[in-house]
């Protein structure tokens, strides 16, 4: 009975094991979403956003080349902008491996779309090196980091606002620079905790952080969020008065280099005009 007992526990055990080992190693799961913004002009073409969240490089699950098969992913679904909503890095203490500046920027550096990669900075970018890390990304032209600021890019005002979980965060500075852009109005964030304070007119938020719990039970939901907000605005599409929040369950591991019910995900956004 006993060694039955040992032998339905392997089992189980070794189902668990590869059920954690597909969550975490998979390819990212592409998610769709269309958003219709007024401030498009109606018959003007649609543009789409691939969001990228949480890449966290690090050993032993988001090592370098396994980023440049990612950034490859990215590239064949031809976006005309890509948004980076923080953390480029880990350097957790379950790493097997911590990357340098350069190791983690430079796969970066081969993403294509029409116009260029925004990027919005995130704890652990700061935690690590973000000085190292800004070095690096000004290294690619293509790259535009937004760090309470704001940038005219196509038809598009893209804010991104600096971390909030550091508390580093100026929304008066982002709105403020978005002020004199037109077109549709897109803000990058790390942590999702900035959208109620983001104003009405803005289209889309874009955020990561949550992992959409990383680690999160079979029939949804998760035991940590590292959202103020509970699970309100932890996973996927919110909208709240006329706002569109996307919460990307990201494409790395934070504190433990493990998923288990959550998969890495990157998500295409269209942004439409209104039909005529």
């Amino acid at each position: 009975m006993l060694r039955k007992l040992i032998y339905v526990l392997v089992i189980i055990g070794a189902i668990g094991a590869a059920k954690v080992w597909h969550d975490t190693m998979r390819d990212p799961v592409v998610k769709r979403l269309a958003v219709t913004s007024e401030k498009l002009p109606a018959g003007s073409k649609p543009m789409t956003i691939a969001l990228l969240a949480d890449i966290h490089v690090a050993g032993p699950d988001m090592p370098p080349s396994r980023l440049e098969r990612i950034v490859e992913q990215v590239n064949a679904l031809e976006p005309d902008l890509v948004a980076i909503a923080g953390d480029l890095v880990s350097e957790k203490r379950t790493a097997t491996h911590v990357y340098s500046a350069e190791e983690i920027v430079t796969p970066l550096g081969q993403l294509r779309a029409t116009y260029g990669v925004v990027m919005a900075p995130g704890n652990h970018d700061h935690w690590f090196d973000w000085p190292g890390l800004s070095e690096q990304l000004a290294k690619h032209p293509q790259i535009t980091v937004l760090a309470n600021d704001a940038a005219q890019i196509g038809p598009l005002a893209v804010g991104g606002v600096d971390d909030a979980f550091t508390g580093r965060d100026d929304l008066e500075a982002t709105f403020g620079a978005m002020a004199p852009l037109t077109g549709a109005r897109i803000v990058v964030t790390h942590s999702p905790d900035i959208f109620p304070q983001v104003p009405v007119g803005v289209d889309l938020v874009l955020a990561g952080h949550t992992h959409c719990g990383q680690i999160a039970y079979p029939w949804g939901g998760s035991p940590a969020t590292m959202s103020d907000y509970g699970e309100l605005y932890a996973c996927g599409v919110f909208e709240q008065h006329g706002k569109t929040l996307v919460t990307s369950g990201g494409l790395g591991t934070s504190l433990l280099p493990i998923r288990l019910f959550t998969e890495p995900e990157i998500w295409v956004i269209e942004i439409r005009p209104p039909q005529r």
